[in-house]
């Protein structure tokens, strides 16, 4: 098949790589559902928060600072309110969860779309590299907080990546989750990422009511700020291949998350890991049920120690 073809192709549900945002949700009423986005500055998030508004929706957008949030939606119209959330900082991670909480909002969706990818060199939040503490760690204390928020059929989407198959060899390494004995950029992204997909395993496991959802999805490799980090190396791999052949555009980065939110025919899938707007076999790691139960009870000690130590 060639390059062409395999792009234009379509999975069992109609929908495929080239696939926006716009057509997944075509139709669509969501007139009295109110989605939280993280990350809705910018990219896939602001392209999320745009889409949803024009359905009809009513949208918490989270960014690092409410500020940002405003600022980057105000020209969409529609009904938007602005959460600051700074997913290193537990503080801000629980603030935001008392103001959804006190604003009384019921969540159609959590759209855990914010992170951070492939830092240049190690850094650390709260004793964790973070990069999973940003990407995990903050969605999980995020999520978890708002779980009693979520409608009787209210999904969780949380973006993982094909990344998730590119990481240490041990999966998710617990005797070293500050990084201080090897730190990779890519492989500390990817066992991020991996922590994402491994999150929504156990949560699909774990939520509140039995017509709530939560799935993990593969975005696609975009051109978003989402790379600012990447440097010569990576940007060459893009500039060598070429943005055709290789990026999708914002609105079909942003489809599959939108199609899992939203669509009718994702209301009943639950655990499942997504690719291209249809759901796909993870790496191995990503499928290992104990991995999942195990990175739940760690990450759960790791947040109350937060709490312990604020």
């Amino acid at each position: 098949m060639s390059i062409y073809g395999w792009l234009q192709r379509k999975g069992p549900n109609g929908f495929g790589y080239n696939s926006l945002a716009e057509e997944v949700s075509q139709g669509l009423d969501l007139s009295g559902q109110t989605f939280l986005v993280t990350g809705s500055n910018s990219g896939l998030g602001l392209e999320t928060v745009r889409v949803l508004l024009m359905r009809g929706a009513k949208v918490i957008a989270a960014a690092r600072t409410a500020d940002k949030a405003r600022s980057a939606t105000q020209s969409l119209g529609g009904d938007v309110v602005p959460l600051a959330c700074e997913l290193s900082e537990p503080e801000s991670v629980r603030a935001a969860v008392k103001a959804v909480q006190d604003g009384g909002h019921v969540l159609a969706a959590i759209i855990a779309n914010a992170g951070i990818m492939a830092l240049p060199e190690r850094k650390v939040a709260h004793g964790i590299e973070l990069q999973l503490f940003t990407n995990h760690v903050g969605h999980f204390m995020l999520v978890c907080g708002l779980l009693h928020q979520l409608a009787d059929d209210g999904r969780v989407v949380v973006l993982s990546s094909a990344a998730h198959k590119s990481t240490y060899r041990e999966g998710i390494r617990f005797d070293d989750l500050d990084a201080a004995k090897r730190y990779t950029p890519w492989a500390a992204y990817g066992q991020s990422k991996l922590a994402n997909l491994l999150f929504v395993r156990e949560l699909a496991t774990r939520l509140p009511k039995p017509g709530q959802t939560a799935n993990a999805v593969h975005p696609g490799v975009i051109a978003t700020n989402l790379g600012r980090h990447m440097g010569k190396v990576g940007m060459g791999l893009f500039n060598t291949v070429g943005p055709i052949l290789v990026l999708k555009s914002i609105g079909a980065g942003a489809a599959t998350q939108t199609y899992v939110a939203v669509h009718p025919d994702a209301a009943k899938v639950n655990g499942e890991y997504w690719s291209h707007c249809n759901i796909e076999e993870s790496s191995e790691f990503g499928r290992d049920r104990a991995l999942a139960s195990q990175l739940w009870q760690v990450t759960e000690e790791i947040v109350a120690q937060l709490v312990r130590t604020s």
